[in-house]
C-alpha cells in the first residue's frame, strides 16, 4: 500500500512543460515615461545631495581643509584667507540643491523625449521583440 507521500512524490516527478511567450513593445505611455524618469531623477538628486553632504563632512573631520588653508597660506604668503569661507557646509549644499535641481528637470525631459524617439522609432523598426518562459 502506497501513503499518500508517495503518491505526491510520484505526482511532482512529471516533467512540466516551459512555455515560451514572444512580446512585442510597440508603445511607450509618454505620461508613464515622463513620471518613471521624473522619479528616476529625483532619487538620483537625492543621492547627489547626500553623497556630497557625506564627502563634506568626511574632508572636514579628517582636517583635510585645514591642511589645505596651511597650505596655500604658505604659498600666497595671505594669512587672512581660509578656504572654508568658499567652500562651507552651506555654500556646497546651497550649489548641490541646484545641481539636483537641474537634473531632476534636465532628466524628466530626457525621459519624454526619450518616450515620444520610441514611439516614432516603432513605425520604422516594428518594436522591441521580449521573449519570456515559464520554467
Amino acid at each position: 500500500m502506497s501513503s499518500v507521500a508517495e503518491k505526491l512524490q510520484k505526482k511532482a516527478k512529471r516533467p512540466v512543460g516551459t512555455r515560451q511567450v514572444r512580446l512585442r513593445l510597440v508603445y511607450v505611455d509618454f505620461w508613464s515615461m515622463v513620471k518613471l524618469s521624473f522619479l528616476i531623477a529625483l532619487a538620483g538628486s537625492i543621492v547627489i545631495v547626500v553623497a556630497t553632504a557625506l564627502v563634506w563632512v568626511i574632508l572636514n573631520q579628517t582636517g583635510v581643509f585645514t591642511q589645505v588653508d596651511a597650505l596655500l597660506k604658505d604659498v600666497t604668503g595671505q594669512n587672512n584667507y581660509s578656504i572654508m569661507d568658499q567652500f562651507s557646509l552651506g555654500q556646497v549644499l546651497g550649489f548641490s540643491i541646484v545641481v539636483g535641481i537641474l537634473n531632476v528637470v534636465v532628466g524628466t525631459v530626457l525621459g519624454a523625449i526619450v518616450s515620444v524617439l520610441y514611439n516614432l522609432s516603432v513605425r520604422i523598426t516594428g518594436g522591441l521583440l521580449v521573449g519570456f518562459t515559464n520554467n
